[in-house]
């Protein structure tokens, strides 16, 4: 829809783009956020924003849909309900609502029927794992998305617990669709409720009809409650099913794990090239499994750090249940084992990478309290919009940003040990920034600059912070902001003011020599290390891209220029002593937002000779080398692996992550991982594409990913994860359902 004149032109930073439609509520626009991410921002009508019973109902509703987290639920990434007229955007979902996909098309079939249905049974599970039930599931409440349903709009959805706003007597709910008990006592709808609407929903899905169609609500009303659902349009077996969904006493339906194996069985599998139902639930630990022991069974097989928790439709040869496709449950362990003494002996025994010494899941936050130093965060909180920058250390995650202190977590337990005292007391938040650069023989390397009320840059230094205790060790001013990033590389600091780059020694900052870089004065560069050896990596960002790279001795500062091609380059890491870039597609010829990859290229660094492929498909996301492949994690939550040496696809999963981060692997290359802006992490096999696990949500909130991305970093075998909304947790990858304690 076009935008009306008196349609906002922006809010809360998301620029409007056109409506999405309008309904009792309110309207609901298509907004862009400043990284090109796409939402739903659903704006209340003025009349109800004066109502304050209104009010409090949409301030729950955002509370409710941030519990919710899956992959048929579109997740709130942004909200002000305290806004004049109160808003909320949520991921924005590509696709028509089941209602214009029957009306447009006609009644579902086949594979298509059933990707809806156990779509539908996993989002209500993860709705009902909240505490929350949905209270109008309809077909205008279901988005057909590529990759499955989305479950939408919990505007008259409420948390269990919270009885208050229900007791006024009013019906809430779209009649066709409502079960009886909403009708007689909306006090005592729970989450069989939502069942018989699920029912109702399929009942139309199937056949293009409701179970209880009639000329009025009233009608509509009394059928419901009196007359038994018309449903002989669905042919059986799935009639019988349906049939019991929508039983009128709340006790007499099915429960939402017997419904999965119902739909399993009697709905026909995806044909071949279909998008396969991913099962986000995760089997409990198996008995006498404890963190950082071999688990009680193991059984032969390619070893492999993780236990194998199957998660994709397709596995075969798991349970009987495995084969309709929906839920694979294996709770037989595998770890990585020793060979046997009758093992053929191709192979050495290897045992398993250690947990932390002490370690114990946990999950903490960077605004957390901490133990010495600055206690709490300034301002008491996390800032709006905060974008942060963290490294790992020798058993300790140290992160900063804006409006940020440095900050040191414990990589075994999740303690926030200290948080650097480096400014004058009563600064604002908005007006500084740590990044930090890098943590090298026990001192944490920062820039911190103090803006001024314009926002811009009035001072900045680089810090030494000492690793153990965030006391300061040294401090020098840092004049400008320079065209090099500062990093920590080979053991040095390097610092630039313009393209003068400076090393320090980083544990007293005395200068081991000053250099040049020859590039242009419209070239930013960034340093990488390959082999030890340090790079300036330089960009013009015009039209084409130009790049030079050079090499820099670090013993004296000499360069020496590498030959890159022109174009849209990303340096992505080193393979077998060549330097590789993933070339992006031309922005004018992609379809999308996020960057697309056309060609891998494989650099010489010392004749300077280059290598091209072509990357078959044009993978599109975060790309990454990791574990000897070229990787991406695309916005859909694909991960994709590429041979660096000719540019063959070796692999494709299908993950639930949203806005995944970049993928990282393991330290010993057999899985790759990648986190999701919900704090979702997903493992993949990195010789098989084999997706092993995938955790539950983990993030306090949902935000725009584009101001931090999810990293995942490694402390031994543990992983550690970075949420951008702050939240910090760890995870044993052979016991990834292990619930973390607080920090």
């Amino acid at each position: 829809m076009g935008l009306h004149k008196d349609d906002p032109k922006a809010l809360g930073g998301y620029r409007i783009v056109d409506r999405l439609g309008a309904g009792g509520m309110g309207v609901v626009y298509r907004g862009r956020s400043r990284s090109g991410r796409e939402v739903a921002v659903k704006v209340v009508h003025a009349q109800y924003a004066e109502d304050p019973v209104f009010r409090a109902r949409f301030r729950q509703e955002i509370a409710v849909v941030r519990k919710v987290s899956g992959a048929f639920t579109a997740p709130v990434v942004d909200a002000d309900p305290e806004a004049v007229r109160p808003w909320m955007a949520t991921q924005y979902v590509s696709g028509p609502a089941l209602s214009a996909r029957i009306r447009d098309h006609g009644p579902l079939r086949g594979a298509e029927l059933r990707r809806l249905a156990l779509g539908l049974v996993e989002a209500l599970r993860e709705i009902h794992r909240a505490g929350v039930v949905h209270r109008d599931l309809k077909p205008g409440n279901v988005l057909m998305a590529h990759d499955g349903p989305r479950v939408i709009d919990f505007g008259i959805s409420r948390a269990a617990e919270n009885q208050t706003l229900t007791e006024t007597g009013k019906m809430i709910g779209t009649p066709p669709f409502m079960s009886p008990e909403q009708f007689t006592d909306a006090r005592s709808v729970g989450p069989a409720s939502d069942v018989f609407s699920l029912g109702a929903l399929l009942v139309f899905a199937a056949t293009g009809r409701g179970p209880f169609d009639a000329d009025s609500p009233y009608l509509t009303a009394w059928r419901v409650m009196q007359e038994e659902p018309k449903v002989e349009a669905v042919a059986e077996p799935l009639r019988s099913v349906l049939t019991r969904c929508l039983a009128k006493d709340a006790d007499g339906r099915p429960g939402l794990e017997e419904l999965a194996e119902e739909f399993a069985r009697v709905l026909p599998g995806p044909a071949a090239g279909d998008q396969e139902t991913v099962s986000l639930r995760l089997p409990p630990p198996a008995p006498g499994d404890e963190p950082g022991r071999p688990a009680a069974e193991s059984r032969p097989g390619r070893r492999s750090l993780l236990r194998r928790w199957p998660v994709l439709a397709g596995t075969a040869g798991v349970l009987a249940l495995a084969v309709t496709g929906y839920l694979l449950l294996d709770v037989t362990p595998f770890s990585r084992v020793e060979e046997s003494s009758d093992s053929s002996g191709d192979a050495p025994s290897v045992s398993r990478d250690p947990l932390p010494k002490g370690w114990r899941p946990w999950q903490a936050s960077v605004y957390g309290v901490a133990a010495t130093g600055v206690k709490k965060p300034l301002g008491g909180g996390a800032p709006d919009n905060a974008s942060l920058t963290c490294v790992m250390g020798k058993s300790a995650l140290f992160c900063g940003g804006d409006g940020t202190l440095p900050v040191r977590i414990d990589g075994a337990t999740g303690r926030i040990a200290w948080r650097a005292e480096s400014l004058p007391p009563g600064l604002s938040q908005v007006r500084f920034n740590s990044g930090l650069i890098g943590v090298h023989d026990g001192v944490l390397l920062v820039r911190e600059v103090v803006m001024n009320k314009a926002g811009n840059d009035q001072s900045a230094a680089l810090l030494a912070l000492d690793a153990a205790t965030g006391k300061l060790v040294w401090s020098r001013p840092m004049p400008g902001t320079g065209a090099v990033d500062p990093a920590v590389v080979g053991g040095l600091l390097l610092t630039s003011d313009g393209y003068h780059v400076t090393a320090r020694d980083v544990r007293d900052g005395a200068v081991r020599w000053t250099a040049t870089v020859p590039a242009g004065p419209t070239y930013h560069c960034e340093f990488q290390e390959a082999d030890g050896v340090p790079y300036a990596d330089c960009t013009d960002a015009g039209t084409p891209s130009r790049n030079v790279f050079y090499a820099v001795d670090p013993a004296d500062g000499s360069t020496r220029k590498v030959s890159v091609p022109d174009g849209d380059l990303d340096y992505v890491g080193a393979v077998g002593g060549d330097l590789v870039f993933a070339a992006q597609v031309p922005r004018a010829q992609r379809t999308f937002d996020e960057p697309a990859y056309g060609e891998v290229l494989l650099i010489d660094p010392g004749t300077g000779a280059v290598r091209k492929a072509k990357l078959s498909g044009s993978p599109r996301g975060q790309a990454a080398l990791v574990g000897g492949v070229l990787c991406f994690a695309n916005s859909r939550g694909q991960l994709v692996a590429h041979s660096p040496g000719t540019g063959k696809q070796l692999w494709q999963t299908s993950t639930t992550l949203q806005q995944p981060g970049r993928p990282a692997a393991d330290g010993r290359g057999q899985a790759v991982f990648a986190a999701s802006a919900s704090g979702r992490v997903a493992a993949v096999d990195i010789e098989t594409g084999e997706l092993l696990w995938e955790s539950a949500a983990r993030a306090e909130q949902v935000v725009d990913s584009g101001y931090a991305a999810p990293r995942v970093f490694f402390d031994g075998r543990a992983l550690i994860v970075l949420s951008p909304d702050g939240t910090v947790f760890t995870v044993d990858p052979e016991h990834p359902d292990l619930e973390p304690r607080s920090g």
